[in-house]
């Protein structure tokens, strides 16, 4: 697995890359939110966030320095899209007409794409279909996503969860996480990874969404979907592993990794 290069003394934020989280549905603002401060902490040269126009106030309150974009339908998204260099969707999504109308502006992309949640929900729903084989992609499901994806149920997925990863690569022809209890990464050539950090702390809304981040960041950084995925999931899980060193593992927050994942990845 390939790591990030240092920082030279004349870098600026171009060399690192423009990522755009796209999700937040009315009622969900605070998964696409969480997504975008974590790709601020690993590292993104700029980070912007397409979403539902009530969310703004609140990512920008909190996270000035997100270009956010208040959106009501595909059209609007397209003028962000061309200014990335790798999206992320899925974050609050939804499974609206209004996320299906983004999830199809991003399917007709060509940048890299980190998809998440109700991204791959909407991929396993009937009359959507897609894999990933001239576009570099890294889909991030959990067990249930997963058996959705692969008409499956959870319980076979977790039965032989190697064999689950694999299949969902090779059928997509993407790099998989699947997540849970030793997280799996797999791509189609068969290829699987296996992370050993994590904790039951981790249960938890919202630790999906900064994986999301923080796998699109360092995609924005020149890492290779592989390695982006591997690296992500091992500095998301160990920032978990750190979180509940001392304050123990009942309670823990996604947005308790923030500060962590940052000391991490320097």
């Amino acid at each position: 697995m390939r790591g990030l290069a240092p920082r030279r003394g004349n870098a600026h934020k171009g060399h690192f890359g423009h990522v755009l989280v796209i999700g937040g549905e009315s009622g969900f603002g605070g998964a696409a939110m969480m997504a975008v401060e974590a790709a601020g902490r690993i590292g993104a040269g700029l980070v912007s966030c397409a979403t539902r126009p009530e969310h703004v106030p609140a990512l920008l309150t909190r996270r000035p320095e997100v270009m956010a974009l208040g959106v009501n339908s595909g059209l609007e998204l397209a003028p962000a899209i061309q200014r990335a260099t790798i999206l992320a969707i899925g974050p609050g999504l939804g499974q609206t007409s209004w996320s299906e109308l983004l999830l199809q502006q991003v399917l007709g992309a060509q940048q890299p794409v980190v998809l998440d949640a109700d991204a791959l929900n909407l991929l396993a729903s009937p009359g959507w279909h897609c894999e990933f084989s001239e576009r570099v992609a890294v889909l991030t499901p959990h067990p249930g996503e997963a058996a959705r994806m692969l008409g499956m149920t959870v319980a076979e997925v977790q039965t032989d969860r190697f064999a689950s990863a694999r299949l969902l690569a090779q059928r997509y022809q993407a790099v998989v996480v699947l997540k849970g209890q030793g997280s799996l990464i797999a791509d189609p050539s068969g290829r699987v990874a296996l992370c050993t950090d994590g904790n039951p702390g981790m249960s938890c809304g919202g630790m999906g969404d900064v994986l999301t981040g923080v796998i699109a960041a360092l995609l924005a950084q020149g890492l290779n979907a592989w390695d982006a995925a591997c690296l992500g999931v091992c500095c998301h899980s160990a920032a978990a592993d750190v979180a509940v060193a001392d304050a123990g593992i009942r309670g823990l927050l996604a947005t308790d990794l923030m500060p962590i994942l940052r000391e991490l990845i320097n």
